[in-house]
């Protein structure tokens, strides 16, 4: 057996060890363990703890819980939008409000602890895996799951591989199921912005009941929640229009307007010379075309068609379109989800149970018609020679019999440039639909007095259709351009064999030219088909090892067995549409794992030592994908209260993140992605460092020898891929927490913690100048094996026909900060009771850290809204509870942050550019240069306000609530390039939002 595929020593004795331990103690249990009723046992051992197979309510993690309380009462009717709101650890996944622009992720809901990732954050239900809703990685979509059927979520922070497995790196998110019930509740919440849009309806339902003289429980619950979505007509601030640039030559922020300055020869101006009004971002995508442009902001620059009318004075900031207009701001999707919970509880003490969940969600994002002009390239894929390539529609030809006669005396015999808006194919609309099915049963029951056995089988199915309706077959409409007139005066396609397929000519001049016929011809509609598939087997045996003087040392034995398979199919296998380029697919990957975990009570009731405990748990995975060996993950942790008052925590974790499929086994995916060729300007006789080993390409060598000098003219085809030879993500994370509970103040809870996270070889994919560098930039001599050179390759001449982006294990990603929490309940007699909460995460740092060949180069991730990790996130609540009402008031906080970091840095240097220029008294030199405008973006608060009133009926309990939530109305500051100006960290344009609901429980 190779190295890589041994047990680490330390784990094997510590499993070893423990097995003896638990084989001598089998029969030696204390006597009040043996005496101790098996059903209360069972009863506390069914009880789910997060983080951890042994049931104990001294854990070591750090750990926040949700009530269902809290989510049936929250404004908002999506679950990631809950958690984002209540959970100051938790940054925004995919979502509603930022997944306009994603072609397979709209739709989805998922969140992000630490802002590590998605893929890093792991989402369980009853502590138990469940199959992905997304082939990009393990993200479960938290739309797929009855709201009436959560008792609570539990979130702990910190790897948890140990525990539960690959991908809990930065925490784990536990969805805790209720585990019976024995009325009905039916729930009704309605929301909207007070500005419009952004309406959401969910209807809840659930109900329980027990049989078989309450030795069964069976529940059921339905949850249906539409968002109506909201877009650029519903707020005024999308409609603004505005394209920043911040000018070096003048020092001054500027604004793109209709306003052409010939001496700058630009048609930027400083904004302190304009206002609001004359801010332009104006596109040349017209229903009825434009034609030659020779200029994007100069007046008389081409041809255009106002409706059906040609004129010849186009200026593209005056008479353009702002196709901002065609942008949502938050997505209309529909979800229905259902569930059924049985549990059976036999005479002989065993318990049977078993879950069956079905989710469909649905969303359409209806997108501008498409936007093409003479050459803009799209993916195409040989099957036959399995070689990517590229295709464009092309000019319109000279003799095509549609030109108008003054757009053909000025082209001067040459075929005509064109920019147009398919408006007659009608208009892009990706239709995303997810149906998930999973399940799962199994028994347990107890042996040996107090020993828990659980054995279960699970299995989950996803299934994603996507359609991207009336995108352009681009074959089709260069065949449709290429067209002549017959004597007869009738028009068609010149190509026969395009004929035969059904060409029909394409007018392209005026609106509504295109004659229904011709939009049907060139009119392509994608399809994208994902099928996930998971089995899943488990065995766990847990109890009490053996009696120690401080109490029972408890310990956890199991196996997990998990099969994923995948299958990523399209109608359009071989590209040559205006759509991303996604090849077909499949792959399966199988692991086995086996784990152990024990609580170990070390002092008990004695002098500034109450209780001291430690936790350790380890496990050992092997997945079917060889290189990766034995995948090992580990967890120490230690509780200790010294008094009644005080309780310290410590967790050291070792976690990890195997790849996904579609990391592993992913073909090339064609794109286009521009970029320089290193090896520009290599001369025989050049010094720059990396030429050297680019005079040793051939190719480049003979055009030196031929011209004197290279130069790039690359293609910039540059497609991504996966990579088989990945191994695993390795994190170790570290967290401290103190709770203080004083003495002097009754029911105040204090904590405060520190967390800090570090993982090596991070999955990535590098950029196109680092793959360059690692392969000529080197101080090793030239070497064509090279993975990163052999990434490169190039024609005869020279020149880069393919780079390719390979997934690399390459980079660290590190964060570290703190976290408090203060919780103060307060009985105020006849006046009923306050309780208070604050919440705060301070981000101490967040960085990505990469190899270079200048050394190690640091990102720095906090403070970025680029990055989305605010410093300091802060919530903090009042609730007032009296009788049969209760009031709560909430405030959110986020610090201030940097719009982007590149910008910022560019700014930096023609500050230090123009210091330069003023002490050599340079004419350049500009006296009061301008600080940026709209990159410093000054702290967000939000206060809501919540209301709730319960009334006791005939049989029955009714709950009304009503909630404000942003009552203040704060959008956020004004973003730069922003969807619609908006950003989904300050709400996405949502602003205030009301909601009312109505409960009943009978």
């Amino acid at each position: 057996m190779s190295s890589s595929k041994k047990i680490n020593n330390a784990f094997s004795i510590f499993v070893l060890v423990t097995l003896c331990i638990f084989n001598a103690s089998k029969g030696g249990a204390a006597p009040i363990a043996k005496q101790r009723n098996k059903q209360e046992v069972q009863n506390i051992e069914r009880i789910t703890v997060t983080g951890s197979h042994i049931a104990q309510s001294n854990s070591t993690h750090l750990l926040t819980r949700v009530s269902d309380d809290i989510i049936g009462q929250s404004a908002y009717a999506s679950l990631s939008d809950i958690l984002i709101d209540e959970v100051v650890q938790i940054n925004e996944g995919v979502s509603h409000l930022n997944s306009q622009n994603s072609t397979h992720n709209s739709g989805l809901s998922t969140v992000d602890l630490r802002g590590l990732g998605l893929n890093r954050t792991l989402t369980l239900i009853d502590g138990r895996r469940v199959v992905s809703n997304s082939y990009s990685g393990e993200l479960v979509g938290l739309s797929t799951i009855p709201k009436g059927m959560i008792k609570n979520i539990e979130i702990i922070t910190g790897g948890a591989s140990a525990a539960y497995g690959s991908g809990a790196i930065s925490g784990v998110v536990n969805i805790i199921t209720k585990q019976s019930k024995d009325d009905t509740t039916i729930n009704l919440t309605v929301g909207e912005s007070v500005a419009g849009g952004a309406r959401e309806i969910a209807f809840n339902a659930d109900t329980g009941l027990q049989y078989s003289n309450q030795q069964g429980q069976l529940l059921l619950s339905a949850t249906y929640i539409e968002h109506f979505g909201l877009d650029y007509w519903d707020r005024s601030r999308a409609q603004q229009q505005d394209d920043w640039r911040y000018d070096p030559k003048r020092m001054c922020n500027t604004m793109l307007t209709a306003l052409y300055d010939p001496k700058q020869q630009s048609a930027y101006r400083c904004m302190r010379d304009i206002d609001q009004n004359d801010w332009t971002s104006l596109s040349d995508a017209l229903p009825g075309g434009v034609f030659n442009e020779s200029s994007s902001f100069k007046p008389n620059s081409g041809f255009w068609y106002d409706e059906q009318t040609l004129r010849n004075n186009w200026q593209e900031e005056v008479h353009g379109l702002h196709f901002n207009q065609y942008s949502l701001l938050q997505l209309p999707s529909q979800q229905l989800n259902l569930a059924i919970k049985n549990e059976f509880d036999f005479k002989s003490g065993k318990q049977a149970y078993f879950q069956l969940h079905y989710s469909k969600n649905d969303s359409q994002n209806i997108k501008s018609p498409e936007n093409e002009d003479e050459c803009d390239l799209v993916i195409t894929y040989n099957a036959h020679t399995q070689q990517f390539g590229s295709d464009c529609i092309g000019a319109i030809p000279y003799t095509n019999p549609y030109i108008p006669p003054a757009i053909k005396e000025s082209a001067n015999s040459q075929d005509i440039k064109w920019d147009r808006l398919f408006q007659e194919v009608g208009a892009v609309t990706n239709d995303n639909s997810r149906a998930t099915l999973r399940t799962w049963a199994g028994l347990n029951g107890i042996m040996w007095d107090n020993w828990q056995w659980d054995a279960s089988l699970g299995f989950g199915q996803f299934t994603q259709q996507q359609i991207r309706y009336n995108e352009l077959n681009v074959a089709h409409v260069t065949n449709a351009l290429n067209a002549h007139k017959l004597p007869d005066g009738s028009i068609e396609c010149i190509d026969e064999d395009a004929r035969k397929a059904g060409c029909t000519p394409i007018n392209l001049f005026g609106e509504n030219a295109i004659s229904p016929a011709a939009a049907s011809y060139i009119r392509a509609n994608p399809k994208l088909t994902t099928r996930l598939s998971q089995i899943t087997l488990s065995a766990t045996l847990s109890g009490e090892l053996i009696n120690l003087p401080s109490g029972p040392l408890l310990s956890a034995f199991g196996i997990d067995y998990r099969r994923d398979s995948q299958n990523v199919s399209t109608n359009v296998p071989q590209g040559g549409v205006t759509f991303n380029y996604i090849p077909n697919f499949s792959g399966d990957v199988t692991s086995y794992e086996v784990f152990m975990e024990a609580s170990v009570p070390l002092l008990k009731d004695k002098r500034f030592a109450q209780q001291l405990s430690l936790s350790v748990a380890a496990r050992a995975a092997d997945y079917s994908w060889s290189n990766m060996g034995l995948i090992q993950s580990y967890n120490l942790g230690f509780n200790f209260t010294p008094t009644t008052h005080y309780t310290a925590k410590f967790n050291w974790a070792k976690a990890m993140r195997a790849p996904t499929i579609t990391e592993l086994m992913s073909p090339i995916r064609g794109d286009y992605n521009a970029f320089q060729d290193l090896c520009n300007g290599v001369t025989a006789t050049s010094t720059l460092m990396g030429h050297d080993n680019c005079r040793k390409e051939t190719s480049i060598s003979d055009v030196i020898k031929k011209e004197g000098i290279f130069h790039d003219r690359n293609n910039s085809y540059s497609p991504n891929l996966g990579n088989p030879e990945l191994t695993e993500e390795t994190a170790d994370s570290f967290a401290v927490e103190l709770q203080v509970e004083p003495e002097s103040i009754a029911n105040m809870t204090i904590n405060a913690s520190y967390y800090r996270i570090s993982i090596r070889d991070v999955i990535t994919s590098l950029s196109h100048q680092n793959i360059m560098n690692r392969c000529y930039k080197t101080d090793t001599p030239f070497d064509p094996k090279n993975p990163f050179c052999q990434a490169i390759k190039r024609d005869s001449e020279g020149q880069i026909i393919e780079l390719q982006q390979r997934l690399v294990n390459a980079n660290q990603l590190f964060t570290q900060g703190y976290d408090a929490a203060i919780h103060y309940t307060h009985t105020l007699n006849r006046l009923g009771q306050l309780r208070f909460k604050l919440n705060w995460n301070h981000v101490i740092e967040h960085a990505l850290i990469s190899e270079h060949i200048n050394g190690r180069v640091t990102e720095i991730h906090e403070g970025y809204l680029n990055h989305h990790i605010f410093a300091d996130t802060g919530k903090a609540s009042l609730l007032w509870q009296y009788d049969k009402w209760q009031v709560s008031w909430h405030t959110q906080f986020k610090s201030g942050i940097t719009r982007n970091k590149q910008v910022s840095e560019n700014w930096l240097g023609f500050m230090q550019d123009n210091s330069k220029q003023c002490a050599l008294l340079s004419d350049t030199c500009i006296d009061n240069p301008e600080p940026l405008w709209g990159n410093d973006l000054p702290s967000y608060t939000t206060h809501s306000l919540q209301l709730s009133y319960r009334q006791k009926l005939q049989g029955a309990t009714l709950r009304l609530s009503g909630n404000v939530k942003n009552l203040f109305n704060n959008n956020g500051p004004f973003i730069i390039g922003g969807n619609g100006n908006f950003h989904s960290a300050y709400g996405g344009g949502r602003g205030r939002f009301v909601s009312l609901g109505a409960q009943i429980t009978f």
